[in-house]
């Protein structure tokens, strides 16, 4: 049984369960500022009071949203709990989009994890009309 929880979640929670699955560190005064600077965060705990997982929504909350920081502990990857979040994080932008209008809900997945959006109706790119994503580290 997962429980998530919304909104709240401690600077040591989220720096662990991004080092679960060897992401680059961040500094507790960066991820501070992520947690503060999320529209909504949800984490997931398991039956024993363990953080299994996390997601947040980051943008302006008008025109684009993005899913950042989804992330489910590799021994408990598998088993749905990644899906619950997402569809609790898709929830919540439906819930903030003014009625009438479009929302863009985008995210940019691991190598490999693209087959998991796919199945939740995100398209992957490029497609014909639409380019590819791209970033750029900053350090």
């Amino acid at each position: 049984m997962i429980t998530l929880v919304e909104n709240d979640i401690k600077v040591e929670e989220y720096l662990y369960i991004r080092n679960s699955v060897s992401w680059k560190k961040l500094s507790n005064s960066q991820a501070q500022k992520a947690i503060d600077n999320s529209l909504f965060f949800v984490k997931a705990i398991d039956e024993n009071g363990k953080l299994v997982g996390m997601g947040r929504i980051v943008g302006d909350g008008s025109v684009i949203c993005y899913i950042q920081d989804l992330v489910v502990v590799p021994e408990f990857q598998k088993s749905g709990i990644g899906s619950v979040i997402l569809n609790k994080l898709i929830d919540y932008v439906k819930s903030i989009k003014e009625e009438g209008t479009t929302m863009m809900l985008c995210l940019m997945c691991a190598k490999g994890r693209e087959p998991f959006y796919i199945k939740h109706n995100f398209i992957p790119r490029p497609t014909d009309g639409l380019g590819p994503g791209m970033i750029q580290y900053l350090e």
